[in-house]
């Protein structure tokens, strides 16, 4: 099986292995950050620990020499942690750290500190102060800003990975898709004018020889004629896919027909066509004729060759049950199949399974179908041994 761009049979073991190595740099990230907050928070408990103990020294001693010392260095050294203080009743004695709203009255501030405590009872268990004579007192506490925002870090740095992946992938899917183009079109252009002028010539030796009285009648000049005019149909196709195609209103059922016929008089009497069609005789469909043609045409030799010259081709138009605004045309045949691991790289250029082949031509038709037509071409079913069954999907009215 040639293939030309053997890149695409890695495509999906390449997403994978790109997406394995995000998630475990995401891993890595996420363990090293709990990591550090694990050791933050411990630290912040050791503080309020010292700070519960430092007030308690404070209360119950009776010397004046370290108090200035514990006061600053301790005490106020806290400029992190919110804490609120409370008595056994749960009667506020002092706050730190503590963003309390300017302007509330008594009964706000009472609602609020209960809220705040009660925050705080969430985060961590109260520190008791053993005040002596039995009573007690309680310090609340809940993590410092510093500790919050480096708990949602990991957060925030993972969507913003995922944003720039999402981008980055979008933005390379994008200029890939735009370099294809380019090589389309432009080898689309080049075929066209390299066909033109030796075309030009033919055209002008046919309509002498047609004239010219020695070869009147001649079988051979009639035959000329379809190979003059087969090249034109060719040359124009590549002239389309080289621009913007003009779609109009055209009567899908006599389109297909004509397709039909021209190709069941080139190919072999063991392969059979039917069309069978559910719309009225008149219903139009937006298609460019030459390159409808050309997708007919790559499906069913491709059916063909599925069925090594020997077979039934059908040919089901219909509206789909999904949107009946569309019109579905479902070309059947009774060749080899297509394994479903397969269904996708069918269409890839460069994949065949002939000896010889350049493995374009449902490549091509899928790109006619859905960059010029607007439309949709994929593989509807498919059994390996009984058949395939591939779905255009075209505007209707």
């Amino acid at each position: 099986m040639p293939s030309f761009l053997p890149i695409y049979d890695q495509k999906s073991r390449i997403k994978l292995v790109v997406l394995a190595v995000s998630l475990l740099i995401a891993a890595a990230t996420v363990i090293y950050t709990n990591v550090l907050v694990q050791r933050l928070s411990e630290r912040e408990q050791q503080q309020i620990d010292l700070y519960a103990k430092t007030q308690r020294y404070i209360i119950n001693t009776e010397e004046e020499t370290n108090l200035t010392f514990l006061m600053e260095e301790i005490i106020d050294a806290n400029q992190t942690i919110p804490t609120i203080w409370t008595d056994a009743d749960n009667n506020v004695l002092g706050t730190r750290n503590l963003k309390i709203p300017k302007k509330l009255s008594a009964r706000d501030s009472i609602a609020f500190m209960q809220n705040e405590i009660q925050e705080m009872k969430e985060q961590h268990p109260p520190i008791v102060v053993e005040l002596g004579a039995g009573l007690r007192s309680y310090i609340y506490y809940k993590d410092s800003l510093l500790l919050t925002q480096l708990r949602t870090y990991p957060l925030v740095q993972l969507a913003v990975i995922g944003c720039l992946g999402i981008m980055a992938y979008f933005a390379f899917s994008y200029s890939r898709r735009a370099e294809q183009n380019r090589v389309w079109v432009g080898l689309a252009k080049e075929t066209a004018h390299q066909l033109g002028t030796p075309l030009s010539s033919l055209m002008a030796w046919h309509t002498y020889l047609k004239e010219s009285e020695r070869f009147q009648d001649e079988p051979i000049v009639e035959e000329l004629g379809k190979d003059v005019r087969r090249l034109e149909i060719i040359t124009e196709r590549f002239s389309n896919i080289g621009s913007i195609p003009v779609l109009k209103d055209e009567n899908i059922l006599r389109v297909t027909q004509n397709a039909i016929a021209y190709l069941q008089s080139r190919v072999s009497r063991k392969v059979t066509f039917a069309i069978h069609s559910t719309l009225p005789t008149d219903t139009p469909a937006q298609v460019n004729i030459p390159l409808f043609d050309w997708v007919i045409e790559n499906i069913c030799k491709n059916a063909i060759d599925a069925m090594d010259g020997r077979g039934s081709i059908t040919i089901q138009i219909r509206r789909p049950a999904r949107n009946k605004s569309q019109i579905a045309i479902d070309i059947t045949d009774t060749g080899k199949g297509i394994p479903k691991s397969k269904m996708e790289s069918v269409f890839l250029p460069g994949y065949t399974t002939k000896k010889r082949g350049w493995g374009l031509g449902l490549a091509l038709a899928k790109r006619i179908i859905e960059n010029y037509h607007q439309g949709r071409l994929f593989v509807k079913w498919s059994e390996v041994g009984k058949g395939t069954t591939f779905r255009v999907i075209l505007k209707g009215e």
